[in-house]
């Protein structure tokens, strides 16, 4: 290992992902810089209050060999990923097997079984790495779907670490579950950890339950007994965002001012409905995009009066699936715009493309309707991050009922079945039109829900019961 890592690190996070981007200068020469991701943001302030942190995780690009390195303070170890291995680990096994089945089976997940070789061979090199770095006694926090047999791995490789696991997508009930050829391995590579964390209460539940009808181990409320007599617990840890950093850049004059300049380019509607997606099939753009056109189709909403602002930021463009959900969504666009829109005005713009957090905080802001409609999704933290950036207390969120989010907030929110589009219309046109005093009564609630329940708070209540 790199002399600069001779001492090990009491703390690792073991992610897919480094927990930095390359930047590429015009001249050429490479730096990195810190992700934005909600995972980083995150853990970086805890990692950095612990000195010499480690994070596990692939540099984002296949067939290339990196000695570890040192970033604000975290040691950083990347682990290599061949083109197969991107093919078959991360392509293949986690988002066209793993993704599609732990969302209800939106999609038809596809089961491979060199899919499955390069899944197992790509975590244990991850466990590898985590081992090699991780102090004695350390605390090694596992990330998401597609490392779910590194604890496991890890556990056998150094008994003496406390593992922790979170998994940030839906788990699935034991009917869709047991479909999954490999689902003994699955859980009994989760069950490597002392703490397996889910987004949601319902997510535990459906673990433990698995974990009993399946494997035979002596279950409780939310723990696991080993035949080695080892406990792994498993609780619902609901993840958030870093509210007041959101709510300090939406008051920025700034940022106000691109609100306000947002509203302009678009024509000055009088009502903005507003979707922020990663474009992806599970998260209902689709049913939101047919609901609005029928509502200005029909004259319900004035097209003149009303405009409907969707971002989807790229995402998996290699794979079929995701290249054929982008051309139906311009379909849609095309037929909505064609039917009613105007020169100079056009009740749908589609954005397909990244933007930095102060223009996506801008749109928050100018948005008077933000629609969240997943067909299922583990939290979604867009909703939360709309409800920081209305600092005046108005905006309403009409959320999914199958949002992770919906478990906290739904109670404050306007609330849909994203499969119900008649509902759906309904929904969208009564947060358009409910009196100003019940739209502010809700985002008081929903504000001071998010604003108690902060990423600070899912950290430190994880580490604290990790051990």
């Amino acid at each position: 290992m790199n002399n600069q890592f001779e001492k090990r690190s009491d703390f690792v996070v073991v992610a897919n992902r480094l927990s930095v981007d390359r930047v590429v200068a015009d001249d050429g020469s490479e730096t990195w810089r810190t992700s934005p991701g909600g995972l980083v943001t995150a853990l970086e302030p805890v990692m950095q209050s612990r000195r010499g942190s480690a994070w596990v995780g692939w540099p984002g690009s296949p067939d290339e060999e990196l000695e570890p390195f040192v970033h604000d303070g975290i040691q950083l170890v990347p682990v290599s990923l061949s083109a197969q291995d991107v093919t078959e680990y991360y392509e293949g096994f986690s988002n066209a097997t793993l993704w599609p089945l732990f969302h209800d089976g939106v999609a038809f997940p596809e089961y491979h079984r060199e899919w499955w070789d390069a899944y197992v061979r790509v975590n244990r090199r991850f466990a590898e790495a985590a081992a090699a770095v991780a102090a004695e006694g350390a605390q090694v926090w596992v990330q998401d779907y597609q490392l779910l047999l590194v604890p496991r791995m890890l556990r056998t490789l150094r008994p003496d670490l406390y593992i922790g696991f979170f998994l940030h997508i839906p788990f699935p009930p034991m009917e869709l579950f047991v479909q999954l050829p490999w689902r003994a391995e699955i859980l009994d590579g989760l069950l490597g950890s002392d703490l397996v964390g889910f987004q949601i209460a319902g997510g535990a539940s459906n673990f433990i339950h698995l974990v009993s009808e399946r494997l035979g181990y002596p279950t409780g409320d939310d723990t696991v007994t080993l035949p080695d007599g080892r406990v792994c617990a498993a609780r619902a840890y609901p993840i958030s965002i870093p509210t007041q950093r959101f709510a300090d850049l939406a008051a920025d004059p700034a940022v106000q001012e691109r609100a306000r300049e947002i509203r302009a380019e678009l024509d000055d509607p009088e009502l903005l409905f507003l979707g922020v997606d990663r474009l992806d099939y599970t998260k209902g753009i689709k049913h939101r995009l047919r609901a609005f056109g029928e509502l200005v189709t029909s004259g319900q909403l004035d097209p003149d009066r009303a405009a409907f602002l969707q971002v989807a930021t790229p995402s998996r463009e290699r794979v079929e699936e995701y290249k054929m959900l982008r051309d139906e969504i311009d379909r849609i666009v095309g037929r909505i715009n064609g039917s009613v829109g105007r020169i100079g005005r056009q009740p749908v713009t589609y954005l397909h493309t990244h933007y930095p957090r102060e223009e996506m905080v801008a749109m928050y802001s100018a948005a008077d309707v933000m629609v969240v409609s997943p067909l299922r999704d583990g939290m979604n933290l867009v909703a939360k991050e709309y409800i920081a950036c209305r600092r005046n207390g108005d905006g309403a969120l009409v959320l999914s009922e199958f949002t992770g989010a919906a478990d906290e907030l739904s109670e404050w929110t306007y609330s849909i079945n994203p499969y119900d589009i008649n509902g759906m219309k309904a929904t969208m046109l009564r947060a358009a039109t409910d009196a100003p005093e019940e739209r502010q009564r809700r985002m008081a609630a929903l504000r001071e829900q998010v604003f108690t329940h902060d990423i600070d708070r899912w950290a430190e209540s994880f580490l604290a019961d990790m051990g």
